[in-house]
């Protein structure tokens, strides 16, 4: 690891991304009628909360739908604000926060690609595969703090994981004059 001599647009702008998005997922539920998303507990990739997300004023509405389809919503496992559920669940929040973090990260640092940066990888897949299965074939039901651990784990190391990628694309000679 070492520090940036020159910013690189494009984590800056992914960093952007993912920071204003987690942003709104916050304030989705603040900005909502106070106790008006009570129960989101649904399916992944089904849009089983249509007539509830479809009374929401834009963007909230917009935010919400996006949760509907990429996660569960189990309200158990989701955190509350304002009386509301907010649009993801408490480990899916976690990761997309640990996106921009890990993003964040990278705009002032770079990380080689080694076999360091391999393991570690690999290394933080096994927190949130342990608790993941373990859940899935009913050993435990996991809390929203170790949920939130493993989602923010799991997300840092792929922002991280981002930005060297972007880094190891543009030493490529066919991109070098069109990423500077």
């Amino acid at each position: 690891m070492e520090r940036r001599a020159k910013y690189s647009k494009i984590i800056i702008i992914l960093f952007l991304i993912f920071f204003i998005w987690v942003l709104l997922q916050f304030l989705a539920p603040i900005f909502l009628p106070e106790n008006s998303v009570e129960d989101l507990s649904g399916l992944v990739v089904l849009s089983d909360n249509e007539n509830t997300i479809n009374n929401m004023s834009f963007p909230w509405n917009s935010i919400y739908s996006a949760g509907d389809r990429l996660c569960h919503q189990k309200a158990e496992r989701s955190f509350f604000v304002n009386g509301n559920q907010m649009p993801f669940c408490s480990r899916c929040i976690s990761i997309w926060l640990g996106l921009a973090l890990g993003l964040g990260f990278m705009v002032f640092y770079r990380v080689k690609l080694n076999e360091r940066f391999v393991v570690a990888i690999l290394l933080g897949l096994v927190p949130i595969g342990i608790d993941g299965i373990g859940q899935l074939l009913g050993f435990w039901e996991s809390t929203n703090v170790i949920r939130v651990i493993t989602g923010l784990l799991i997300g840092v190391l792929c922002g991280i994981a981002i930005g060297v990628i972007i880094d190891e694309i543009k030493t490529f000679h066919f991109f070098k004059n069109y990423t500077k």
